[in-house]
């Protein structure tokens, strides 16, 4: 016992959802500190996790000696519902990429293909859209590079392509690529060809297997909006920052832990949803973000806010912070909230009426003694 207490680090083999989880840590580290480090391997927030050993819960503020935890020691984590990242506890064989498209078998998906090539190349020369979504495509047919200052629109959402070749640099009056729901990681990205494209204004990447962007991102200078959710990035580059056109940014349902400074230079930003990931603050730059209108980040392990983002962000009137830490004390603390709270009202007011679905304005507690 004496030896374990004083070593660097030992391994607690965590058993979750039927899986072993070994953590290295030190004996000295708490329990909450236990559960900080099992986030990202189970996506249950540290609020949620409950740790039992021999039959005893073991208590956030009390360390690992103190909790008789050695090494090789075996703990059960149960989790409490509701407090998950992203779409919820990672299972053993866990389908991080749904895909919508339909069966080979159902006709309408094979549609594209029954048409003579030369009949659907004159009809995305002569629109300037290629509609390729739901086609079984494993790759972007070649005949589409044949078009090139024609395509203005390029939608290949939910099949299985595996790249973005470079020959995408033919395409030069391209605004918008939707690249949804496939099956593209980092390296299959020839962002050398990508770059070249300086009319693209919406970008879209939702649902691969993306777990990094390159700095080559911040000459896409263009954007408008870029949607990266669902995938499995750890942040941005600071190169961000030179995205001044940036309007929307969602990018929730990733493994981001910290946000650049940089991202203070995108002043257009309207809408930014990081939403389920791992955050627990935003940088102090993000209160320049003066258009601001809706900021989305449930899920996460946000304990604060930039501290003028109420008094300088004066169009912000969305608020997302379900399943953080902040409370709605916390928040009446800051300067601008009496502002920022009768703008959020006044625009639920506004839309109750048609509203669809729930609504995802911010009432943490907000209406409530």
């Amino acid at each position: 016992m004496e030896a374990d207490s004083n070593a660097t680090t030992i391994t607690i083999n965590v058993k979750f959802n039927g899986v072993n989880i070994p953590v290295s840590i030190s004996p000295n580290s708490t329990i909450k500190d236990l559960k900080s480090l099992l986030l990202p391997s189970t996506n249950v927030l540290p609020r949620g996790q409950k740790l039992i050993f021999k039959g005893k819960v073991l208590e956030d503020p009390v360390t690992l000696t103190a909790s008789n935890l050695t090494n090789g020691s075996k703990l059960m984590l149960v989790a409490s519902q509701g407090l998950y990242q992203g779409d919820g506890p990672i299972l053993k064989k866990a389908n991080v990429v749904p895909k919508s498209r339909k069966d080979s078998h159902s006709g309408s998906s094979n549609d594209v293909k029954k048409i003579p090539v030369k009949n659907r190349m004159e009809r995305w020369k002569a629109t300037g859209v290629v509609a390729l979504s739901e086609s079984n495509l494993e790759a972007i047919p070649e005949e589409v590079w044949v078009c090139g200052s024609s395509v203005r629109v390029l939608d290949c959402n939910n099949n299985s392509i595996k790249s973005v070749p470079v020959e995408i640099a033919r395409l030069t009056s391209l605004e918008k690529l939707f690249m949804n729901s496939n099956e593209i990681e980092d390296e299959s990205i020839k962002w050398e060809g990508l770059t070249t494209l300086k009319h693209i204004t919406v970008l879209t990447l939702n649902y691969n297997n993306l777990t990094t962007l390159p700095s080559a991102l911040g000459s896409l200078t263009s954007l408008k909006e870029l949607h990266v959710s669902n995938n499995k990035l750890g942040g941005f580059p600071d190169e961000i920052g030179h995205l001044t056109k940036l309007e929307v940014l969602q990018a929730n349902n990733n493994r981001i832990s910290i946000i650049s400074d940089t991202i203070g230079n995108c002043h257009s930003l309207v809408e930014v949803d990081f939403s389920s990931n791992f955050l627990s603050e935003l940088p102090e730059t993000f209160s320049s973000l003066k258009n601001l209108k809706a900021l989305y980040l449930s899920n996460n392990a946000m304990k604060s806010l930039p501290s003028k983002l109420f008094k300088t962000c004066f169009q912000l009137s969305t608020l997302d912070l379900h399943n953080t830490e902040i409370t709605i004390d916390l928040l009446r603390q800051f300067e601008g909230w009496d502002n920022f709270d009768e703008r959020r009202r006044s625009k639920h007011q506004k839309q109750i009426d048609f509203r669809v679905g729930v609504s995802r304005d911010f009432d943490e507690g907000a209406d409530k003694n």
